[in-house]
């Protein structure tokens, strides 16, 4: 029995299934988890380890070299980075797509564990990372108040970070800005040298003295008594009358040589809210929370937190990814509604009955709650991808049901029963649909082997669009055969409502509709009589838009509006914090003047890479996370209002300054430049060289702004060498100086301050007026074991110079990059250009130039999207010759293809939209929704002629026939994404080229397969005739020379 036969004669089993299904869904519904994008695990780990004062060269030579040796036998590496810097080694790995990455990062643990035996003692243990998207905050929110610094820092660390870290799904928090409580023993150098003591004396006094220790215990009156030795200092007073040294003229206490200051430790970042000094709080999520459900927990317990605060203390949602999600998801889901209200709308406009329109109306949502099942049962969530992938589905989910409901509508207006109606109609196009139905999801399969990002993203579309379709399949040839054998009616065209209302403009739309089917006959009947005319027409006009292909860009993604402008400050090498933060204060008074900014977040000092921070402080960076008001509250897009700011920012000397407007589409997802071009080579002065000529080039071309290099000349310094003959004369060691050179500038922690439930570090270092400039310096005293005093500059060699730079590799060969962004113009056009000047550079023998970043990444996923794209059509074909049971007719219903190109083209060129990632997926869904036309109208040709007609005649009557459901469905179809193509909502930027290709081609194709179609479908028909024909005269023995004449 039928599936559709038993949907007619099983009513009441078909709505209880429906029933389940209903309640099944809704409860899928609830359990999906809500993000902005799948979650994405990249192929990537990543080895750090920090060795404290050791140049690039040296750090290079003992440590990065050996890691990237050992972890390049590791299986499945693609590709090994490393920069190497004073004080650090970072050697970033990357494997290939659908390697295990728990396995992988065992095996370069393990790698590194082998090798780091061999670095010198000053090492610290490597730390080995998975480099994950779910590193970058999803929530920033900034504290700012009355109170000082010191104590907004202490209230985020010890109430608001505890609190947060407790709820479900958060990773950590990160605590920027604000000033930590510290106690200065400020020592006066000159007071210490009368008294012949030295720091490190005075360091060892504090640490020795300040102890609480357990004695053990006693015995007393059946008691036992613990005994506890109290040392600890209990106050600043206490620490002020700490003896030093006991002479004949008396005892030396730290009051006679140092002031003690209860104060905070040097600050080494600056961060502000709206020019108000504040407290950062990141939020970092767990790699599979929800992060939705993750923000509104975070939400209601901050809540809870403000209610405990002072009330003079403001905390404000600077960053809120959630917010982000939440729009964009119901954007998508609006976009989706409009969708199906306008296919509905098509539905009604083509039968004009109301019942026939409610079947379809009730399809729709029964189609959607079934995807919801198989989304849960496959890990899919709600996100961008999957509810555009659910949108896109829509307009392709009415199809089945229409060309259903519609042949058993014209049964049923030919005086058939509604029971035969229903059960004759749905078994007449079952086969039809069926095989439409899974070309459309056959395409789909590539992209589930696709490796690499586009992959990534684009397999849940795959996987959403293919549910729905498959949902809508079995609504089609269940649902609407049975609530068709229940309550469909056909109108009396003479009954006298029909001439009344919206009846009569019915009517007079149903007339057009005829009498385009009486025009679409004559020009069907002219087609085949001017066939050659039709080919060579139909061939011009695709080759005429081949023209239109350099008017179209190309790009990886399509950028996405999300309210937020990041400005990276880059200050001349050495700036002090103060000076950095002199200039950004500038830079946030011009940004206070751009009416769409809405908070400026301002971080001064740290580079702000959480998936990258070793730590090292910076003082002449900073960043500025700038958000817009809403999408509905300005008219300028995120792009127009970077583009002002970076124009106002032009006149602003003294630091690099780069505007880009942030992209949640490339979050976490690729750490590369628009443009990343890299040279290679053992000398890293030829590099530089070539990177500045290869820089010079780049910023010749049109489109290029920001270009820089990798390029770091160092920061200055005062280096200190020590002679190790005179140091030993004086009973000193090399190490002995530089302990004592570092307590006196940077401080030495001694012992730790217990105050308030807070251990508070208690610092030693020589008072500010005394470490000001170079000469204090060569006059620092230093004491040997001997008590003998000799100044710094006795033994060390003092004089002014340039620290390390950075030393790029990758796979284990020196590199320096070239960097930079465009305007104005597509990627592709711009790299050719690049591509074009570079070739007529000479490079030095043993140097290479190889191109990079996201030109490489668009590049590599073109490659992979054209193999699913070939290997879509491949299963296309394969499909239909299932459905035919033969090999000629897939290849006649698959000549509609390249007729897609010219709407896709054109579509594309219109609305000046570029081939991206995005489109090619559309592309792709093309190949199965174009066929779908085909298939309907050859299937009923075939069928019409196995009932005896003649070839033309069925042609003539087929095309008729079926052009109301091709145009049902195009027409249908074609609306519903049509609110996706505008890309209009937060994330609409994402989905809308897709839709705009999918509309291109499906438009151009339906027009031109119901004329090309019939005409090729007779070539090869006459051509199987003579194949068949001439293969019956060798099978009869009939000799070559000569050809019998037909009867």
């Amino acid at each position: 029995m039928k599936l559709s036969d038993f949907a007619v004669k099983r009513p009441v089993a078909i709505l209880m299934l429906v029933s389940i299904v209903v309640l099944l869904g809704i409860v899928s519904w609830s359990l999906l988890s809500v993000d902005l994008y799948p979650d994405i695990k990249l192929p990537i780990a990543g080895v750090i380890t920090s060795y404290a004062g050791a140049g690039p060269e040296e750090i290079e030579s003992q440590i990065t070299r050996p890691v990237e040796e050992i972890i390049g036998t590791i299986a499945n590496v693609k590709n090994i980075r490393s920069m190497t810097r004073a004080g650090s080694s970072i050697v970033v790995v990357e494997f290939n797509w659908g390697t295990d990455m728990d396995f992988a990062t065992l095996q370069v643990r393990e790698k590194v564990d082998m090798v780091k035996k061999f670095f010198p003692a000053e090492v610290d243990t490597p730390l080995v990372v998975k480099m994950d998207p779910s590193m970058l905050p999803i929530v920033q929110i900034g504290m700012s108040g009355p109170k000082d610094l010191v104590e907004l820092k202490t209230i985020a660390e010890e109430d608001i970070k505890s609190s947060i870290e407790r709820i479900p799904g958060v990773a950590s928090v990160v605590i920027t800005g604000g000033l930590t409580r510290e106690v200065q023993v400020q020592v006066d150098p000159i007071r210490m040298q009368n008294y012949g003591l030295s720091l490190g004396q005075v360091t060892q006094v504090l640490r020795s003295d300040n102890f609480n220790q357990s004695s053990g215990q006693i015995h007393d009156a059946h008691k036992v008594l613990f005994v506890r030795n109290l040392g600890q200092f209990e106050s600043i007073e206490e620490l002020e009358n700490l003896p030093l040294l006991t002479t004949a003229n008396g005892t030396v206490y730290l009051r006679d040589i140092a002031v003690v200051i209860d104060g905070f430790t040097e600050p080494t970042q600056y961060t502000r809210m709206d020019g108000r000094s504040s407290i950062g709080i990141h939020v970092l999520k767990q790699s599979d929370a929800n992060t939705v459900a993750v923000v509104e927990e975070l939400k209601a317990e901050m809540e809870q937190i403000r209610s405990r605060l002072p009330q003079d203390i403001e905390i404000e949602f600077i960053f809120d990814q959630a917010k982000f999600i939440n729009l964009s998801i119901s954007s998508v889901q609006r976009t989706a509604l409009q969708g199906a209200l306008l296919a509905v709308l098509v539905i009604f406009l083509f039968l004009r009955n109301m019942r026939s329109t409610l079947i379809i109306s009730v399809a729709i949502p029964l189609s959607i709650i079934s995807t919801f099942i198989l989304m849960y049962f496959a890990g899919i969530t709600f996100n961008l991808i999957s509810m555009g992938g659910l949108a896109l589905g829509i307009g392709r989910m009415v199809d089945d049901s229409i060309v259903v409901l519609e042949c058993i509508y014209r049964y049923r207006k030919n005086g058939y029963t509604l029971y035969e109606s229903a059960r004759l109609g749905a078994a007449e196009v079952g086969n039809a649909v069926m095989a439409s139905t899974f070309t459309t999801i056959a395409v789909f399969l590539p992209i589930v082997f696709v490796e690499g990002i586009s992959a990534l993203i684009f397999k849940q579309l795959a996987l959403t669009v293919s549910f729905a379709i498959f949902s809508s399949l079995i609504v089609a040839l269940t649902l609407v055969p049975m609530l068709s054998s229940k309550m469909l009616t056909v109108d009396d065209p003479k009954d006298p409502r029909a001439q009344k209302g919206y009846r009569r403009i019915l009517q007079k739309w149903g007339n057009m509709i005829d009498a385009l089917n009486v025009i679409y006959l004559r020009l069907l009947r002219w087609a085949l009589g001017h066939r050659k005319t039709v080919v060579i027409g139909v061939t011009v006009i695709l080759i005429a838009s081949l023209g239109l292909i350099p008017l179209i860009g190309a790009e990886f993604l399509p950028s996405m509006d999300s309210g937020e402008i990041s400005i990276n400050i880059q200050m001349d090498k050495g700036s002090t914090l103060e000076w950095t933060d002199q200039l950004t204060q500038k830079l946030e008074a011009v940004l206070q003047e751009v009416p769409e900014v809405d908070t400026v977040f301002t971080s001064v000092g740290p580079s702000g890479n959480m998936m990258m921070e070793t730590g090292a402080a910076q003082t002449d960076v900073a960043l500025l996370r700038v958000m817009l008001v809403s999408r509905t509250e300005r008219i300028r897009d995120v792009e127009q209002v970077a583009d002002d700011i970076r124009d106002q920012l032009l006149g602003i000397p003294g630091a690099q300054i780069k505007v880009s407007a942030s992209d949640p589409m490339m979050a976490g997802m690729s750490s590369s430049s628009p443009i990343s071009i890299s040279l290679k080579g053992d000398n890293l002065q030829v590099l530089k060289e070539l990177a500045e000529r290869t820089a010079a080039e780049v910023r010749q071309v049109p489109g290029t702004r920001e270009v820089d290099t990798t390029i770091s000349t160092g920061n200055p310094e005062i280096q200190i060498r020590v002679d190790r003959q005179k140091a030993a004369a004086y009973g000193l060691s090399g190490l002995q100086v530089a302990s004592t050179v570092k307590t006196a500038i940077d401080g030495q922690v001694a012992t730790r301050y217990h105050a308030a439930e807070q251990e508070i570090d208690v610092r030693v270092r020589l008072q500010p007026e005394a470490r000001e400039n170079l000469q204090q310096l060569e006059n620092l005293i230093l004491v040997s074991a001997t008590g003998a005093q000799v100044p710094l500059n006795q033994v060390a060699r003092i004089e002014y110079g340039i620290g390390p730079s950075v030393i790029d590799r990758e796979n284990q060969v020196r590199v320096v990059s070239v960097t930079g962004d465009i305007f104005g113009r597509d990627l592709k056009s711009v790299m050719t250009d690049i591509k074009t000047r570079l070739d007529q550079m000479p490079l030095p023998p043993g140097y290479t130039l190889e191109y990079g970043g996201v030109d490489k990444e668009m590049q590599e996923a073109f490659i992979d999207l054209t193999k699913a794209l070939l290997l879509a059509i491949v299963l296309v074909y394969m499909v239909m010759a299932i459905q035919y049971e033969s090999f000629v007719y897939p290849f006649v219903i698959m000549f509609t293809m390249p007729t897609t190109v010219i709407g896709v083209i054109l579509s594309l060129a219109i609305t000046g939209r570029s081939l991206s990632v995005v489109a090619f997926v559309g592309l792709i869904m093309l190949a199965g929704i174009v066929v779908s036309n085909g298939i309907v109208l050859v299937d009923y040709i075939n069928t019409l002629r196995r009932r005896g007609m003649e070839r033309e005649q069925a042609i003539l009557t087929a095309g008729p026939v079926r052009l109301r459901p091709i145009l049902m469905t195009a027409i249908a179809t074609i609306l519903a994404m049509f609110p996706l193509a505008l890309g209009l909502g937060e994330g609409g930027e994402g989905q809308a080229p897709m839709a705009t290709v999918v509309i291109g081609g499906l438009t151009m194709s339906t027009i031109l397969t119901l004329v090309l179609l019939p005409v090729v479908y007779t070539l090869f028909d006459d051509l199987g005739n003579r194949v068949k024909a001439r293969l019956r005269r060798r099978l009869m023995g009939v000799g070559s020379g000569s050809l019998p004449q037909e009867r």
